[in-house]
């Protein structure tokens, strides 16, 4: 299955990609109820390309977060991924290696896009994955797995233009 989405902001290109490459950001853009915790992190530095890439992942890193799956209820799950292609200020994606789905691979995409005569980044994130429980994940999916993932993003996008709107001050 894929989910898509798209986010428009106001900032260039390479100020967006380096907040999403950096993983202390992770916690910050995560919705409250899932209560993420970054619990490990193996960095492989990304190439420089003649700028400060320190404590940024590149292809490579791996990513252990501790996460709540259901926010009523106390149970923490660990999602761990591993970035496996990165090109500076265009895309890198990550591979579920330990967690809730059967496959979850994310591509985060970024792109230079002018909105309303603003230039800005064009963030778009697609992500294949499959939740397993064979023909009842395919029942599952709409009414839980589709709108947890929509709840993330939706999160994300609020959290993110906030963070970034409040780096510029």
């Amino acid at each position: 299955m894929r989910f898509t989405t798209e986010q428009w902001l106001p900032y260039p290109v390479e100020r967006v990609f380096r907040f999403f490459a950096n993983p202390s950001n992770l916690e910050l853009i995560s919705p409250p109820d899932m209560k993420a915790r970054l619990v490990a992190a193996r960095l492989v530095r990304p190439p420089g390309l003649n700028e400060d890439t320190h404590g940024l992942a590149g292809a490579g890193s791996e990513l252990t977060i501790s996460t709540r799956t259901l926010a009523l209820l106390p149970f923490r799950s660990v999602w761990k991924a591993r970035i496996i292609e990165f090109e500076w200020n265009r895309y890198f994606r990550d591979i579920q290696i330990e967690g809730p789905f059967r496959r979850f691979d994310h591509r985060h995409e970024f792109e230079p896009a002018i909105r309303n005569g603003i230039p800005g980044t064009l963030l778009r994130d697609n992500i294949d994955y499959n939740f397993g429980f064979g023909p009842a994940g395919y029942l599952l999916d709409p009414t839980f797995v589709r709108v947890a993932l929509q709840h993330v993003f939706d999160y994300r996008h609020a959290a993110t233009a906030r963070l970034l709107t409040n780096q510029s001050t």
